[in-house]
């Protein structure tokens, strides 16, 4: 990658498009940005901004153009880490990040390949299957975070891309029927059969006559998810502590989802999941106390460590993330 020429900063501009872009599609992110330490708040906006931006351009065409899109965003991608002139702010933005930061390549093309198993229509057999999709379009961006907030501990980026997998997780859970809506079916297959039911989205309205197996299987899913949010935690004292506390709000949030989830019975009938602004509120309460009680363990991981003088190692791969939740149990 090329260096930054003289003019290739974060300006004014971009950090505002940035942060209205974050604070426009996810209440929840942003609330756990807001907490960040400044060095590393824009940043992450702009990470936001441009997944935000790749999403949309897929998502939000008609199906006849999303290849052309996708083709669009691979090379503003070449272009970027090329070093070669951008015009549009939010891919500027992102370059200067990626320099910034040492974000390797790999994540960001990992993140359009899991758009393009979008594009393509692909079903998930088996849970392996879709936990590739959910480390390409979440696992990566952990791990991109991971660059954003100067974590070297190698072994807190597999914790890193846990959490961003069980966030993937929940969105997955909460949203089977918009993605119906959309042509699209994220459950894994063998699990729907056990449960007697068979998806095939047809245009139409969800089936009703399948939300009792599917619900079967979406509480399977959250309690997948549940042990790699916990897996997530383990990878906080790697963090400073403002950090940590910022990610331990964004995970509770989002958990939170699940359980309300859980109220409603893992009905996907049942209205969109949603945390509440005072639970949010608990959330942000409850991970504080946390960060206080881990005090002492964190100084002592923070000596061992020593100061964040390094980015983390290049990649962290799927299937060295998959073998780490093998073992979670």
């Amino acid at each position: 990658m090329n260096g930054l020429d003289a003019d290739e900063v974060l300006d004014v501009d971009a950090v505002a498009l940035c942060r209205a872009t974050l604070e426009e599609h996810s209440k929840s992110f942003s609330l756990a940005a807001r907490l960040l330490p400044p060095r590393c708040r824009d940043d992450a906006a702009v990470v936001y901004a441009w997944c935000r931006r790749a999403d949309d351009a897929v998502d939000e065409v008609p199906a006849e153009e999303q290849s052309a899109s996708l083709l669009r965003l691979r090379a503003e991608l070449e272009r970027s880490y090329s070093g070669e002139r951008l015009d549009e702010t939010v891919l500027r933005a992102f370059r200067v990040v990626t320099e910034r930061r040492a974000i390797p390549r790999l994540y960001p093309d990992e993140l359009l390949a899991g758009m393009e198993m979008d594009v393509v229509g692909g079903r998930y057999p088996d849970l392996d299957a879709l936990l590739l999709y959910c480390h390409r379009v979440a696992g990566v961006v952990g791990l991109m975070m991971c660059h954003v907030l100067g974590l070297r501990e190698e072994r807190a980026l597999i914790h890193a891309a846990h959490l961003g997998w069980a966030m993937q997780l929940t969105n997955i859970c909460r949203d089977v029927e918009e993605d119906w809506g959309r042509g699209r079916v994220y459950l894994p297959a063998d699990r729907l059969a056990a449960h007697g039911v068979i998806l095939t989205p047809d245009g139409g309205r969800f089936p009703a006559s399948a939300a009792a197996g599917v619900a079967l299987v979406v509480r399977e899913l959250l309690e997948e998810a549940d042990g790699l949010y916990r897996s997530g935690v383990q990878g906080l004292l790697a963090l400073d502590l403002r950090s940590a506390f910022a990610v331990d709000v964004a995970r509770r949030v989002y958990a939170g989802i699940g359980d309300a989830l859980a109220r409603q019975k893992f009905d996907v009938l049942g209205g969109r999941a949603y945390v509440s602004e005072a639970r949010k509120l608990a959330h942000v309460a409850s991970a504080g106390i946390a960060s206080v009680r881990a005090l002492r363990r964190r100084v002592r991981v923070r000596v061992r460590l020593g100061p964040a003088e390094h980015p983390p190692r290049d990649v962290v791969s799927f299937a060295e993330v998959r073998r780490a939740a093998r073992r979670l149990g």
